[in-house]
Protein backbone atom coordinates (compact mmCIF):
# COMPACT_ATOMS: atom_id res chain seq x y z
CA UNK A 1 0.00 0.00 0.00
CA UNK A 2 2.90 2.18 0.74
CA UNK A 3 4.48 1.40 -2.21
CA UNK A 4 1.85 2.12 -4.35
CA UNK A 5 1.27 5.71 -2.61
CA UNK A 6 4.63 6.39 -2.61
CA UNK A 7 5.08 6.22 -6.80
CA UNK A 8 1.77 8.04 -7.30
CA UNK A 9 3.63 10.58 -5.02
CA UNK A 10 7.15 10.32 -7.08
CA UNK A 11 5.19 10.49 -10.40
CA UNK A 12 3.14 13.55 -9.27
CA UNK A 13 6.19 15.35 -8.11
CA UNK A 14 8.07 14.95 -11.23
CA UNK A 15 4.95 16.39 -13.24
CA UNK A 16 4.80 18.96 -11.14
CA UNK A 17 8.66 19.93 -11.62
CA UNK A 18 9.26 18.83 -15.26
CA UNK A 19 8.84 21.79 -17.59
CA UNK A 20 5.68 21.45 -19.70
CA UNK A 21 5.56 21.70 -23.59
CA UNK A 22 2.44 24.58 -24.88
CA UNK A 23 1.36 22.70 -28.52
CA UNK A 24 -1.43 24.72 -29.72
CA UNK A 25 -4.10 23.24 -31.56
CA UNK A 26 -4.44 24.26 -35.25
CA UNK A 27 -7.43 26.24 -35.88
CA UNK A 28 -10.68 24.19 -36.57
CA UNK A 29 -13.08 24.49 -39.51
CA UNK A 30 -16.65 23.61 -38.63
CA UNK A 31 -18.71 22.00 -41.42
CA UNK A 32 -22.32 22.17 -39.72
CA UNK A 33 -24.21 20.73 -42.65
CA UNK A 34 -23.69 18.27 -45.64
CA UNK A 35 -27.10 19.11 -46.81
CA UNK A 36 -28.82 21.39 -49.63
CA UNK A 37 -29.09 24.67 -49.21
CA UNK A 38 -32.68 25.75 -49.58
CA UNK A 39 -33.38 28.56 -51.78
CA UNK A 40 -35.61 31.78 -50.88
CA UNK A 41 -38.22 30.31 -53.13
CA UNK A 42 -38.48 26.60 -52.04
CA UNK A 43 -38.53 28.13 -48.41
CA UNK A 44 -41.43 30.46 -49.37
CA UNK A 45 -43.32 27.22 -51.40
CA UNK A 46 -42.41 25.39 -48.17
CA UNK A 47 -44.11 27.59 -45.88
CA UNK A 48 -47.23 28.29 -48.43
CA UNK A 49 -47.74 24.38 -48.47
CA UNK A 50 -47.61 24.48 -45.05
CA UNK A 51 -50.62 26.37 -44.48
CA UNK A 52 -52.74 25.64 -47.35
CA UNK A 53 -52.72 22.23 -45.79
CA UNK A 54 -56.64 21.43 -45.73
CA UNK A 55 -56.67 19.70 -42.46
CA UNK A 56 -54.67 22.56 -40.72
CA UNK A 57 -55.30 22.71 -37.03
CA UNK A 58 -55.19 25.52 -34.48
CA UNK A 59 -52.39 24.12 -32.86
CA UNK A 60 -50.55 23.57 -36.45
CA UNK A 61 -51.21 27.24 -37.33
CA UNK A 62 -49.92 28.48 -34.19
CA UNK A 63 -46.41 26.09 -34.25
CA UNK A 64 -46.35 26.84 -37.59
CA UNK A 65 -46.29 30.44 -37.01
CA UNK A 66 -43.97 29.88 -33.99
CA UNK A 67 -41.26 29.08 -35.83
CA UNK A 68 -41.75 31.22 -38.77
CA UNK A 69 -41.42 33.91 -36.82
CA UNK A 70 -38.51 32.45 -34.81
CA UNK A 71 -35.97 32.43 -38.20
CA UNK A 72 -34.18 35.87 -38.56
CA UNK A 73 -36.35 37.24 -41.48
CA UNK A 74 -39.48 38.61 -42.03
CA UNK A 75 -41.43 36.23 -44.09
CA UNK A 76 -42.80 37.02 -47.59
CA UNK A 77 -46.65 38.45 -48.39
CA UNK A 78 -47.52 35.14 -50.15
CA UNK A 79 -46.52 33.10 -47.06
CA UNK A 80 -48.43 35.57 -44.89
CA UNK A 81 -51.45 34.87 -47.47
CA UNK A 82 -51.83 32.10 -46.97
CA UNK A 83 -50.93 31.75 -43.23
CA UNK A 84 -54.41 34.17 -42.68
CA UNK A 85 -56.24 32.10 -45.23
CA UNK A 86 -55.50 29.51 -42.83
CA UNK A 87 -56.74 31.44 -39.53
CA UNK A 88 -59.96 32.18 -42.00
CA UNK A 89 -60.54 28.27 -42.99
CA UNK A 90 -60.19 27.64 -38.78
CA UNK A 91 -62.00 30.89 -38.13
CA UNK A 92 -59.73 32.21 -35.92
CA UNK A 93 -59.82 36.16 -36.15
CA UNK A 94 -57.70 36.21 -32.91
CA UNK A 95 -54.73 34.66 -34.36
CA UNK A 96 -54.75 36.74 -37.54
CA UNK A 97 -54.37 39.82 -35.77
CA UNK A 98 -51.77 38.21 -34.04
CA UNK A 99 -49.43 37.12 -37.37
CA UNK A 100 -50.09 40.86 -38.20
CA UNK A 101 -48.69 41.90 -34.70
CA UNK A 102 -45.79 39.63 -34.71
CA UNK A 103 -45.14 40.78 -38.46
CA UNK A 104 -44.71 44.38 -36.95
CA UNK A 105 -42.78 43.69 -34.26
CA UNK A 106 -40.48 41.66 -36.31
CA UNK A 107 -39.98 44.28 -38.99
CA UNK A 108 -38.88 46.18 -35.89
CA UNK A 109 -37.25 49.70 -36.85
CA UNK A 110 -37.56 49.66 -40.50
CA UNK A 111 -40.35 51.30 -40.57
CA UNK A 112 -40.82 50.15 -44.55
CA UNK A 113 -41.49 46.15 -44.25
CA UNK A 114 -44.75 46.71 -42.19
CA UNK A 115 -46.35 48.97 -44.46
CA UNK A 116 -45.41 47.40 -47.75
CA UNK A 117 -46.80 44.20 -46.20
CA UNK A 118 -49.89 45.62 -45.34
CA UNK A 119 -50.25 46.77 -48.63
CA UNK A 120 -49.78 43.74 -50.54
CA UNK A 121 -52.05 41.77 -47.89
CA UNK A 122 -54.77 44.56 -48.46
CA UNK A 123 -56.60 42.42 -51.16
CA UNK A 124 -56.78 39.30 -48.76
CA UNK A 125 -57.51 40.82 -46.15
CA UNK A 126 -60.24 42.94 -47.39
CA UNK A 127 -61.71 39.61 -48.59
CA UNK A 128 -61.11 37.35 -45.99
CA UNK A 129 -62.67 40.05 -43.91
CA UNK A 130 -59.99 40.79 -41.25
CA UNK A 131 -58.94 43.92 -39.69
CA UNK A 132 -54.98 45.28 -39.19
CA UNK A 133 -54.50 46.16 -35.84
CA UNK A 134 -54.50 49.92 -36.81
CA UNK A 135 -57.94 49.63 -38.06
CA UNK A 136 -58.94 48.37 -34.73
CA UNK A 137 -57.32 50.62 -32.56
CA UNK A 138 -54.72 48.37 -31.14
CA UNK A 139 -51.59 50.72 -32.07
CA UNK A 140 -52.99 53.22 -29.27
CA UNK A 141 -52.96 51.12 -26.37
Amino acid sequence: MFRAVSRLWAAGAKSLSAPRQCHLAPVAIRCYSHGKVESDEEFDARWVTYFSKPDIDAWELKKGMNTLIGYDLVPEAKILDSALRACRRLNDMASAIRILEAIKDKAGPHKDIYPYLIQELKPTLSELGISTPEELGMDKL
